[in-house]
């Protein structure tokens, strides 16, 4: 099943890293400029969303001590908001690029 269109002037992305060495969360936010609008709805389509929910729960289970966790949410009008939990091992691809994207354009350091 195909997603409608997001809408470019209204979308958001948080993300969230847990875990790893104390348990530590950082925190990254960004919402869409007139600048970075289309390349980031492009990120957020091109990540497997439907599929993350079921196969999220049990490599987490199965990640061990000291991994990282990544929390991913997406908020773009027009659309369901979407999230993601995946563990350090599933961030890879779409969701990399995702994540790393958010990262570098929030410019706080992290939280």
């Amino acid at each position: 099943m195909s997603q409608p269109p997001i809408d470019s002037s209204e979308i958001s992305i948080s993300v969230t890293r847990t875990g790893g060495f104390a348990g530590l969360s950082r925190h990254w936010h960004i919402t869409a400029t007139h600048e970075n609008a289309a390349e980031l709805v492009s990120l957020v389509e091109q990540c497997p969303w439907p599929e993350t929910e079921r196969v999220a729960g049990d490599a987490i289970r199965e990640r061990g001590a000291d991994r990282f966790v990544w929390l991913v949410h997406a908020q773009c009008a027009g659309t369901p908001d979407q999230r993601a939990v995946l563990p350090e091992v599933e961030a890879t691809g779409a969701w990399r690029r995702l994540i790393d994207a958010v990262r570098s354009w929030d410019g706080s350091a992290g939280r």
